[in-house]
Parts: C-alpha cells; sequence; structure tokens
C-alpha cells in the first residue's frame, strides 16, 4: 500500500475503534459486512467516475468520427 498520504489523529482513532467493534462479529456477520462494504467501495468508486467525467466534460458529447 502506498503510504505518501498520512491520516489524521482523529482517522487513526476511528479505524481503531471500527476494528474493535468489528473483533465482536460472527463470522457470518463479518461476511455479510464484507460484502455490504465492498458494494458501497464500487458504487462511490462509480459515482466519482461519473463526477469526474461531468467536470471534464467526457463521455457527454457525442462522439464524431
Amino acid at each position: 500500500m502506498d503510504h505518501t498520504f498520512q491520516l489524521s489523529m482523529e482517522q487513526e482513532f476511528s479505524i481503531r475503534s471500527f476494528a474493535d467493534q468489528v473483533q465482536s462479529l460472527s463470522q457470518e456477520e463479518a461476511q455479510d459486512f464484507l460484502v455490504k462494504l465492498y458494494r458501497q467501495m464500487v458504487m462511490k468508486e462509480t459515482m466519482y467516475k461519473h463526477f469526474l467525467a461531468q467536470e471534464w466534460g467526457i463521455g457527454s458529447q457525442p462522439k464524431f468520427s
């Protein structure tokens, strides 16, 4: 993983708190949670791509040959 970005103290605390919370999940709960989390990540990526395409004006104009 690229470590060029530093997380804030609040972000580090949030990650630690999250890690503590997931320790109590059953395997089934953890698997369900991971699938939901992955779905959210994919949706977020799709939204970013859409917004960037809109901002940069790509993909929205007709293509000419």
